[in-house]
């Protein structure tokens, strides 16, 4: 049978994939982390079936829960928050999958970062702005940073930063980054990104650690830092200029 690790989305039930959709619907076992996907989920999960909340779980304990499944011939839906790419401790799952060979699948799910953009309505890339989004966090206790991976590293290059799991550091987040950045740099703060509580925080670097002590928010959220996030003077993309020979749409001038 079949391990179906499923990105579950940002948090708003709509937002999951059709196809994770219809997995949970088929499958008789389903797992998924209790702290961050939405109940209205398990409403998809077919009558009868065994629904664990993997939040209490250690990793031996989860893959013993699989593996039981596995061995009844049940097919798995393993629900993860956001996407699978990033921080969902997924990787380890598989690896232990690997060795007992027992197949798996993986169906992306929408990222945290998206569900923010969106509430912000921004677009995190702005011609001659940024061009590129580093996807980044700061230490925790589940995994060190790599020293390469530092954010003044990341802040040099302009980029727009998505920073994750650093909330409860916001203050050591803005004194890596203002050097690069500057003080006056936007800043947005999106907690629980298309959950019904959401909320959005927007200021510069040397504002928004005191509207987050204010606002008393101490964990999921994501940080959002860069000049794409409040500008409105920018150049527009040749993508859709008159003049743009593409091949879907050729006879474009010089």
């Amino acid at each position: 049978m079949t391990i179906h690790f499923i990105g579950a989305g940002p948090g708003a039930p709509d937002l999951i994939t059709l196809r994770g959709r219809d997995l949970i619907a088929a499958c008789p076992v389903c797992l998924y982390a209790g702290s961050l996907i939405p109940r209205a989920m398990l409403d998809w999960c077919p009558p009868g079936a065994r629904i664990v909340d993997t939040a209490p779980l250690d990793l031996d304990a989860i893959i013993a829960e699989i593996k039981a499944a596995h061995d009844a011939g049940q097919d798995v839906a393993r629900l993860h928050s956001g996407d699978l790419s990033i921080w969902s401790a997924a990787g380890e799952q598989m690896r232990r999958l690997d060795a007992l060979a027992i197949p798996y699948s993986v169906t992306p799910g929408v990222p945290a970062f998206a569900a923010a953009a969106a509430a912000l309505k921004r677009e995190l890339t702005l011609p001659g702005l940024a061009q590129s989004l580093v996807l980044t966090r700061t230490s925790g206790r589940a995994s060190a940073m790599p020293e390469r991976e530092r954010l003044a590293t990341f802040a040099a290059s302009g980029a727009t930063l998505a920073i994750h799991l650093s909330i409860h550091v916001i203050e050591q987040v803005v004194a890596e980054l203002s050097p690069s950045y500057g003080a006056e740099c936007p800043v947005a703060v999106v907690f629980r990104a298309s959950w019904p509580d959401e909320r959005v925080l927007r200021g510069t670097l040397a504002t928004i650690a005191a509207q987050v002590s204010e606002s008393g928010l101490e964990r999921t959220a994501l940080i959002l830092v860069g000049p794409a996030l409040a500008a409105e003077d920018f150049g527009e993309s040749a993508l859709y200029s008159a003049g743009y020979d593409r091949r879907f749409r050729p006879g474009g001038g010089v």
